[in-house]
C-alpha cells in the first residue's frame, strides 16, 4: 500500500476512535446523572468476575456462586485494566478499551476488504464501520461485543489469507492462526462456539468454486486444499479450548464446552410466556426447586439446573411447535429489525437515524453477497456470521444487538458494491467480477 493510502487509513483509524471515546464519555455522563454503573446485567456479571480475577479470588459469581457462569475471555480483559486502575474503579477505562476494540475491529474491516477486493474498497469498507452507529454503540458498553468483533474480523481476514496462500504449509499455518483466534473469540462470545466447524463444513461444500491467486491457482484445484484448511484450523481451535474445558470437567465433573448457562439461555427463548425478547426473570421461577434436592454439592447443582433448564425448554417446544416457529419469526424480525425495539428507544429521531443507516448497508451487502455467490469461501464467510446468528437467535432471544458483529462482514460486501461504481468496465476488484 503506498503512503497516501496509509494516510487515509490513519486518518480513518483516529476519526473512529475519536468517535468512540467521545461517545464513550456521553454515555459515561448519562449513566451518572442516573446513578447507574450499568444498563445491562451482563455487564454486572462481567464486572464481578474482573474483580475476582484481578484480586485473586476463584472465579465465581451469581447466584450461589457459579464457577461456569461465563467465559473468561472478556473478564480477563477487564481484568487488566482493573489491575491498573484499582478494583474499585468507574467503568471509564473499561469503556475507553472497548473504543481501542471498537476501532481495531474497524482495522479489522479495512484489512479484510483489501484482501477480497482491493485498497479503494477497504478504505470505503473501513470509513463505513468508523461511523456505523451500531458499531459504535457496542464500542462504548461494558459489554463482550467490541473485542468478539476485532476477534471475529480477524479470523475472516485469515481465513482468506490461507485460501489464498501459495503453498499449502503457508495455508496451514494461517488456518491454525484463525482457528487460534477463533478459539479466543469463542471465550469472549460463546455463541461462537459452532461458527468455526460451519465455516469449515461449508468450506468443503463449495469445493474449488472461485478462483485463487494465480500463483496459488494449482493448490486450488483439489478439495484437498480446504481439508488441509479446514483440519488445521480446528485442531488450533480444539486445541486453545482444551484448557477451559479441562477446567469445566474438574469444577463440575462433565464436560462443558462454554458455560453452564446455556439453558437458561435456551429456556429464555423457549417456555410458556416467550416474547422472542429476553426476560431471565422467568427462569428463577421455573427453577423454583428445593436446594437439598440436587445431588452432591454446589457445583453439581449449577450443572443440574443447566440441564433441568434445557429439558424443560424442549419439553415445551415439543409440546408446542407452532408456538415455537411463531417465536422463531418474531425472534429473526427482532434480530434485523430497521430501528431498535426497545420502548426507551423509540422515538422517532433514533429510528429514523438506525434505519437510514442500517437499510442502506444492508441492502448493499445483500446484493454483494448475491454478486460474489460464486467468487469462493471468503466472500461466503462474510455473510455467513449473518445467517449464523439469524438461526442461533431464532432459537434463543432476538435482540439488534445480536446482529451487529455480522454487519461487519456484511460492511465489505457493500463496501465491494460502492467501489465498484464509476470503474471502467474489467477494472473492477477481485471478487466483483471473477465469476
Amino acid at each position: 500500500m503506498n503512503w497516501p493510502g496509509w494516510k487515509y487509513l490513519a486518518l480513518l483509524l483516529c476519526l473512529a476512535l475519536a468517535v468512540r471515546f467521545a461517545a464513550a464519555r456521553v454515555w459515561q455522563q448519562r449513566l451518572a446523572r442516573t446513578e447507574s454503573r450499568f444498563i445491562f446485567g451482563d455487564s454486572e456479571t462481567y464486572w464481578q468476575l474482573a474483580q475476582a480475577i484481578a484480586g485473586g479470588q476463584p472465579y465465581e459469581c451469581g447466584w450461589e456462586q457459579a464457577k461456569v457462569f461465563r467465559t473468561p475471555g472478556y473478564p480477563l480483559l477487564l481484568a487488566g485494566i482493573l489491575r491498573i486502575s484499582g478494583e474499585e474503579a468507574s467503568p471509564w477505562p473499561a469503556r475507553l478499551q472497548n473504543a481501542v476494540m471498537g476501532t481495531l475491529a474497524v482495522a479489522g474491516v479495512w484489512w479484510l476488504g483489501k484482501l477480497l477486493f482491493d485498497e479503494r474498497t477497504g478504505l470505503i469498507a473501513a470509513a463505513m464501520a468508523a461511523l456505523y452507529p451500531g458499531a459504535i454503540a457496542v464500542s462504548v458498553l461494558v459489554l463482550s461485543e467490541a473485542s468478539f468483533c476485532a476477534l471475529m474480523i480477524s479470523q475472516l481476514a485469515l481465513c482468506t489469507l490461507a485460501w489464498r496462500a501459495t503453498s499449502i504449509r503457508r495455508a496451514g499455518v494461517l488456518a491454525a492462526a484463525a482457528g487460534l483466534v477463533a478459539a479466543g473469540a469463542t471465550l469472549v462470545r460463546p455463541s461462537w462456539l459452532l461458527f468455526t466447524p460451519l465455516a469449515v463444513l461449508v468450506g468443503l461444500a463449495v469445493g474449488t468454486r472461485g478462483s485463487c491467486a494465480p500463483s496459488s491457482r494449482p493448490l486450488c484445484s483439489t478439495r484437498g486444499r480446504h481439508l488441509v484448511i479446514g483440519a488445521a484450523m480446528l485442531t488450533a481451535f480444539f486445541v486453545a479450548m482444551t484448557p477451559w474445558w479441562i477446567r469445566n470437567a474438574r469444577v463440575t465433573g462433565h464436560f462443558v464446552p462454554t458455560t453452564l448457562q446455556v439453558g437458561a439461555s435456551l429456556y429464555d427463548g423457549l417456555n410458556p410466556k416467550a416474547t422472542g425478547a429476553s426476560d431471565m426473570s422467568v427462569v428463577p421461577k421455573a427453577l423454583d426447586t428445593p436446594r437439598n434436592g440436587a445431588p452432591q454439592g454446589k457445583d453439581e447443582y449449577e450443572y443440574q439446573l443447566d440441564r433441568r433448564c434445557r429439558r424443560l425448554a424442549l419439553e415445551w417446544a415439543r409440546s408446542d411447535p407452532l408456538r415455537v416457529a411463531q417465536l422463531a419469526g418474531i425472534k429473526v424480525l427482532r434480530t434485523w429489525n430497521i430501528w431498535p425495539n426497545e420502548s426507551s428507544l423509540s422515538s422517532w429521531p433514533i429510528r429514523l437515524a438506525v434505519c437510514l443507516t442500517y437499510a442502506p448497508v444492508l441492502l448493499l451487502g445483500l446484493i454483494g453477497a448475491g454478486r460474489t455467490i460464486r467468487s469462493g469461501w471468503p466472500y461466503i464467510l462474510c455473510w455467513l456470521p449473518a445467517v449464523y446468528f439469524t438461526l442461533l437467535h431464532a432459537v434463543f432471544v432476538g435482540s439488534i444487538r445480536y446482529r451487529q458483529p455480522a454487519m461487519l462482514g456484511l460492511i465489505v460486501l457493500a463496501a465491494g458494491v460502492v467501489g465498484a461504481w464509476g470503474r471502467k468496465k474489467g477494472k473492477g476488484g477481485r471478487g466483483m467480477d471473477e465469476h
